[in-house]
């Protein structure tokens, strides 16, 4: 019986410009798994054509599904993506973006290790992707630290790979529209004391597309985060789930 299969998720919010290298850069990983393994880009109601590109992409490599949904965030959409790659029988999942900013050819030595942990996380070093994005996971990080008593390497990094049960799991705490989904289940991990593999990951700059990252964002995101964080590790401590609250 085949415990491998691998299902690649990637959220996408205008990256017209960007999807069509992205998906051949991360195809391979999928085409030399073969089996019930698949490559997923979920539409975050884009503004542009990333949907009507991504199905044209279905052509040429079979094993890629096209999905949209109605625009929710970055977070929510993995949400949805973790969730739906687990009714298809994924045995792993693997999240990134579809900006391009990280390396295919980092995956191997996370999945070589994928049995010996719950939860496989890349921490980015030598970022190039912008001040504004590393001052966005510095704040995230302290946050992490005041409301949920732990400190996480990289909470939000969008390279990870996640084994069925502990996805299953964790996914039964995190409020199916929390907007830091990543940076939760990050916090929840280490809480658990999961077992956790941290590996050094180059995070490149975008070369094509805009990132959404301004000062008003990050305020923004520090104000909702806390209340959320707050939230979520009550849960964690008395063992409920999300319908706790509203």
């Amino acid at each position: 019986m085949n415990n491998n299969t691998l299902y690649i998720v990637m959220p996408a919010y205008n990256e017209e410009g960007n999807i069509s290298d992205v998906v051949s850069q991360w195809y391979p990983i999928i085409d030399k798994l073969g089996g019930d393994s698949r490559l997923v880009v979920f539409d975050d109601g884009s503004k542009d054509n990333t949907y009507e590109r991504m199905k044209e992409l279905q052509q040429p490599y079979p094993l890629l599904v096209a999905e949209t949904k109605p625009n929710s965030g970055h977070g929510a959409t993995c949400w949805y993506a973790y969730q739906y790659a687990l009714e298809h029988g994924a045995d792993y999942v693997f999240q990134t973006d579809s900006d391009g900013q990280t390396h295919p050819d980092e995956f191997w030595k996370f999945w070589q290790q994928r049995q010996n942990y719950d939860l496989l996380i890349g921490s980015r070093v030598h970022r190039r992707d912008g001040f504004l994005r590393i001052i966005v996971t510095k704040v995230l990080k302290l946050l992490v630290r005041l409301t949920f008593g732990v400190d996480v390497k990289d909470a939000n990094t969008p390279f990870r790979l996640m084994k069925r049960n502990f996805l299953s799991d964790v996914l039964q705490i995190i409020p199916e529209k929390s907007f830091l989904a990543n940076v939760v289940m990050s916090a929840i991990a280490v809480k658990q004391k999961r077992k956790i593999f941290w590996s050094p990951i180059t995070f490149a700059p975008r070369t094509k597309g805009k990132s959404l990252v301004n000062v008003k964002s990050i305020f923004k995101i520090g104000v909702r985060a806390i209340g959320d964080f707050k939230k979520i590790n009550k849960l964690v401590r008395a063992g409920l789930k999300p319908a706790a609250y509203n």
